[in-house]
């Protein structure tokens, strides 16, 4: 059934190599535009990654979510063949849900950089369709060489956009950024090299196809010693587990965060955070499902410190971003927690979660961001009741905050619920502190909420504040409309991942679950 065609190729074979490739292709086409064309640049980008958001809502409303395994609109083409090397490329709802986040998040990023005053704005938006090709690429490769080369070129352009459009200490933040990311990837790509081996000595054939890997893994025709298992689990999950960031391998976002300018760190937060968590659904439990069981206690114990670690390192900051960037290491925590709880429920309130989580975090990114750019200050006690100058942006920054606690009718409420009851019946201690970890999260973003908007008032300089610009609002209104649209009615994304999530949890066998 994995490598089964689908009919959705017929209606469009090509929508995927498309919808990888056409944020470079704007980005190619900049380089012929000079730096001072700003107007014609801005178009240049919303252009591209509208067409971009467009064709993934194409390829979501064509695709049959029903169908197990990734047939959606699969392409299959020799790229190196000596070495079982093709590229191939496909979908299923868990790769879908997440690139219909990242066409979004792209968008939304330039609408409101459109409204900010940024330097080099060419390179900025360049940088930005770079990315996305990126972030595309490694969610829809079939083929594991081509995961890795589509990882590895997210690196580049993220470097280049925290490096030059960072803060003061924006190169210390980069550098720490790419070699924690890169000493994860080589782990990765030894992984990668030591299973197709494996699967070349076990099956006679050589592929990097992660389709084919799956197969001969459920078929039991690796049969490898736990030792061997263990250690290529490892190869994978640090590379995966240093991008979600999972406690103690957290260290470099916070800096990456503060330092990144806006748009970056919407980037940052809404998409790249959860390509390390669809790796670990994608490669590590359907591939080493005995060593995905046998260490999920483990990492269940991990993510439960980095759930209340994170949450309580937040409600100690003062400066809005770090605080931001310590709750997604207890948000993405306890994605973890679900993904290795072994249960359907609490595993398709993870993936939900990855999107909630991209809309409001991302959201409070950019509105922090937004406030930054008229005080140039991020320190909490430099504003107070600050809502009497920008009501606009109070009311979307409290909309994102209450729907990143979880309040119901927001997103993220159906996520956490998901994840807290299917938790609850694999291991009621996760469970507790798992919910623990959610209500210091509501005390320290209320506590933001009212220390920055209804607080005493702060210094003189905040009577001069001016609201969300036009651009900066087109960009935020998007999410902001998903956060609320998702909260009342889940259904359709449920719908998207459900049938995804099961054949992950099928593929994993439940084996040793705690």
């Amino acid at each position: 059934m994995l490598d089964s065609p689908s009919s959705l190729d017929l209606l469009g074979a090509d929508a995927l190599t498309t919808l990888v490739f056409l944020p470079t292709l704007g980005a190619l086409l900049l380089a012929f535009l000079p730096a001072e064309a700003k107007r014609a640049i801005r178009w240049v980008g919303l252009l591209t990654t509208g067409a971009a958001l467009l064709l993934s809502v194409k390829v979501a409303l064509l695709f049959d979510a029903a169908v197990p395994g990734i047939s959606g609109f699969r392409v299959d083409a020799p790229w190196i063949p000596r070495f079982g090397i093709w590229y191939r490329v496909g979908v299923d709802g868990l790769s879908l849900a997440l690139v219909l986040l990242t066409t979004l998040l792209s968008f939304c990023v330039l609408l409101a950089s459109s409204g900010q005053k940024i330097d080099r704005w060419k390179g900025y938006v360049a940088a930005f369709l770079v990315l996305e090709t990126g972030m595309i690429g490694s969610l829809v490769a079939l083929d594991a060489i081509l995961f890795y080369v589509f990882w590895e070129a997210m690196l580049i352009p993220m470097y280049f956009i925290i490096g030059i459009w960072g803060g003061k200490r924006r190169i210390y933040a980069a550098m720490k950024f790419v070699l924690f990311t890169l000493v994860g990837s080589l782990l990765m790509l030894v992984g990668i090299l030591v299973t197709a081996g494996m699967h070349a000595k076990a099956t006679g054939i050589q592929s990097f196809s992660i389709l084919d890997w799956t197969a001969a893994s459920q078929a039991g025709r690796w049969a490898l010693p736990a030792d061997v298992e263990g250690l290529l689990f490892w190869a994978f999950a640090l590379a995966f587990l240093v991008k979600v960031p999972l406690w103690p391998l957290h260290t470099w976002l916070p800096d990456a965060h503060v330092e990144a300018p806006t748009g970056g760190s919407v980037i940052l937060a809404g998409v790249l955070l959860k390509l390390g968590t669809y790796g670990l659904m994608r490669f590590n439990l359907p591939l080493f499902p005995e060593a995905s069981a046998r260490f999920a206690p483990l990492i269940g114990v991990l993510a439960l410190i980095g759930v209340v670690y994170g949450a309580w390192v937040a409600a100690a900051q003062k400066d809005m971003k770090k605080l931001v960037a310590y709750s997604s290491v207890s948000h993405l925590a306890l994605v973890v927690l679900g993904i290795f709880s072994f249960n359907s429920a609490a595993m398709a309130g993870a993936v939900f979660q990855m999107v909630g989580h991209g809309l409001t975090t991302g959201l409070l990114f950019l509105l922090v961001g937004v406030l930054y750019e008229r005080r140039h200050t991020r320190e909490m006690a430099d504003y107070g009741g600050v809502a009497t100058y920008v009501p606009v942006t109070t009311t979307l920054f409290v909309i994102s905050a209450l729907g990143s606690v979880g309040l119901p009718g927001l997103n993220g409420f159906i996520g956490e619920f998901l994840i807290l009851g299917g938790v609850f019946q694999v291991n009621l201690v996760w469970c507790a502190v798992g919910a623990t970890g959610l209500i210091l999260g509501a005390i320290y973003l209320l506590t933001l909420v009212q220390k920055v908007f209804w607080g005493p008032e702060g210094p003189a300089a905040n009577r001069g504040l001016t609201d969300i610009n036009g651009w900066e609002l087109a960009g935020a209104l998007p999410m902001i409309a998903l956060v609320v649209v998702l909260g009342v009615f889940p259904a359709p994304l449920l719908n998207l991942i459900r049938t995804s999530v099961e054949v992950v949890v099928q593929a994993a066998s439940l084996r040793g679950a705690p």
